[in-house]
């Protein structure tokens, strides 16, 4: 399947999402940004990664965290998986967090999330009186283990 992406600036020279192996879901995203950003710890910041992209009906992009920079740095994409609508158009931006006791900086080209395409189904409810019986019924959180 091929998306069309653009660069919003377009002398950047930023690496577009790419997969970094073959089995690879995510492709990595980097940031394009002009002076590093620094994320205290405990902070909340919004990254532009310098794309925009045009989706098919149906699909969404998922965006996501990169494992190492969770598990080595506590930087988490936030709202994840957050989601890019079909039908948005604007530059692609990252909402990080960082839950680690230090403060991270980002420099530009950096790798700081993954994107996932994925196909959805449009549905539409259909209200009734009551649902079918399962054998978990309503049990909810922790029912059905640690």
């Amino acid at each position: 399947m091929k998306i069309n992406i653009t660069r919003i600036n377009k002398s950047s020279n930023i690496q577009l999402p790419s997969y970094q192996t073959l089995g690879s879901a995510g492709m990595d995203v980097c940031a394009d940004i002009n002076k590093p950003i620094t994320i205290k710890s405990g902070e909340v910041v919004v990254v532009p990664t310098g794309i925009a992209i045009a989706l098919p009906i149906n699909y969404e992009c998922q965006v996501r965290s990169r494992s190492g920079l969770a598990s080595k740095n506590g930087i988490f994409a936030l709202n994840a998986p957050g989601t890019i609508d079909s039908d948005y158009r604007g530059e692609i931006r990252v909402i990080l967090a960082n839950f680690g006791k230090e403060n991270y900086c980002i420099e530009n080209g950096d790798r700081i999330a993954q994107l996932v395409i994925a196909k959805y189904e449009k549905i539409t409810w259909n209200e009734v009186n009551l649902l079918n019986e399962t054998d978990r019924g309503s049990s909810g959180f922790g029912s059905t283990g640690n």
